[in-house]
């Protein structure tokens, strides 16, 4: 038995050395697909949002209640507003490199795979006019966009919150 689990090990570590050592030696590219030198950033911003973001956190977001529906006063004022998340990204579709669909989470790992955070810790986000962003699995970053505050049950577990992403960038300390 300790032989399968450490196979099991084994290539688990292979895989992520892979996935880091492609994502490293990789161009990152444009929304249009032309390469663009690294040093441009990781992620590309789909394009700058027009009105001022509120800054939110986590704790902010499980102010809804996904068992019963209740959504704290202060959560509420925030639906239908431009908001700025920090989280990390899961990807939704094929290509999981450059994408216009994916959920975002508060820590990295958070995904349909293990257990999921609760509704009130996901949110799905779909970039306006299907902008394509760059993928960032291990790094966090910040998005933001329109916040629409409905639990919706997905394929991929249930979602509490929906987000129109108008930019994403790093995270940085702010």
């Amino acid at each position: 038995m300790k032989f399968v689990h450490g196979v099991i090990l084994a290539l688990m570590f292979s895989v992520m050395v892979y996935v880091v050592n492609r994502d490293m030696a990789r161009q990152d590219f444009s929304a249009d697909g032309k390469p663009v030198p690294a040093s441009a950033g990781l992620i590309q911003a789909a394009y700058a949002a027009e009105e001022p973001a509120t800054k939110m956190d986590w704790r902010m977001l499980r102010e809804l209640n996904y068992r019963t529906g209740k959504i704290a006063p202060a959560l509420k004022a925030l639906d239908g507003k431009m908001v700025r998340i920090p989280g990390y990204m899961v990807p939704l579709e094929d290509d999981s490199e450059i994408v216009s669909e994916f959920l975002l989470v508060p820590y990295v790992g958070a995904c349909i795979h293990t257990p999921p955070p609760p509704p009130n810790q996901i949110v799905q986000v779909k970039m306006n006019s299907s902008k394509k962003v760059k993928m960032s699995f291990w790094d966090p970053v910040w998005v933001q966009g329109k916040l629409q505050i409905s639990t919706v049950k997905s394929p991929y577990g249930d979602v509490g919150f929906q987000l129109t992403g108008m930019q994403i960038e790093p995270y940085k300390d702010e």
